[in-house]
């Protein structure tokens, strides 16, 4: 295996299972958006407590009065709310749940963050098709997807308030703001973000790879390979076509740690990328 992809970075205790140092290495952006089913609801707006609430199983109507309180001017019907979520395991639910920890005491300790959780609330669909499909035969329903699978069948989602109190709608401009600012190893998530142009639940999606390549049977070609189509990915050609996959592009400081962290692979001790 050349590498591995996730949204969903390895912990410390992860790492140390490892057979050997792996590195992370951010390739593009995405997010988790709210996709809904009121066809009488031409936009909604969430907050970070609502949001926490209905897949607690606590606000249980549309017409609850938290959310008339964040949607005026618009009539929100005296329907039940069906939460719809993954049954499989997956980096989106990680990063959804990793978000509704943030900003929810409630949540954070009752339910938690993981890519498989015990949900107290709703409809249990596999994969962002099932969750899709169940939320579009469904009235009522509201259920989180990965942005890129929104985006693509122009799926209608919510806007969703973040940190600063401005409710943004998820695009590739807003996404992209989330990841003003990372760490060196880029092992961090990026949900609540503190920018005021921020979507609140975006997320990288990583490369992660062995930093010393010369393992199992690996020729230096191989190796070189797998660096070169890395180092692709994060040059300006590449980022420009994430968009045209319904992707965002990484910010600059997120490319220059990228490229750091790539210059640090070797084989047999010797830097591959000069």
């Amino acid at each position: 295996m050349d590498f591995g992809g996730s949204d969903a970075y390895l912990s410390d205790a992860e790492l140390q299972e490892m057979p050997a140092e792996v590195i992370h290495i951010p390739t593009c952006m995405g997010a988790v958006v709210l996709a809904y089913n009121l066809p009488e609801v031409d936009s909604l707006r969430l907050t970070p407590d609502i949001v926490a609430d209905i897949f607690l199983g606590k606000i249980t109507r549309w017409n609850d009065q938290r959310l008339k309180d964040a949607n005026p001017g618009s009539t929100l019907p005296d329907k039940a709310i069906s939460p719809v979520y993954r049954s499989d395991g997956s980096g989106t639910t990680f990063v959804f749940s990793d978000y509704l920890s943030k900003v929810s005491n409630d949540w954070k300790e009752t339910v938690g963050t993981g890519k498989s959780l015990k949900w107290p609330a709703g409809l249990a669909a596999k994969g962002n098709p099932g969750v899709a499909g169940t939320i579009s035969q469904t009235p009522g329903a509201i259920g989180y997807i990965g942005s890129e699978y929104a985006f693509a069948l122009k799926i209608p989602t919510a806007s969703l308030q973040n940190r600063s109190g401005n409710y943004i709608v998820p695009s590739t401009e807003s996404i992209s703001a989330a990841a003003a600012e990372i760490p060196a190893d880029t092992r961090t998530m990026i949900t609540d973000p503190a920018a005021p142009n921020a979507y609140p639940i975006s997320c990288f999606t990583w490369i992660i790879l062995y930093k010393e390549q010369a393992y199992g049977e690996r020729t230096l070609a191989q190796a070189e390979a797998t660096v070169k189509l890395i180092d692709w990915m994060l040059g300006k050609k590449a980022q420009e076509l994430t968009t045209h996959v319904h992707y965002s592009p990484l910010p600059a400081a997120a490319i220059s740690n990228a490229e750091a962290l790539l210059k640090s692979v070797t084989y047999q001790g010797k830097t591959i990328l000069k």
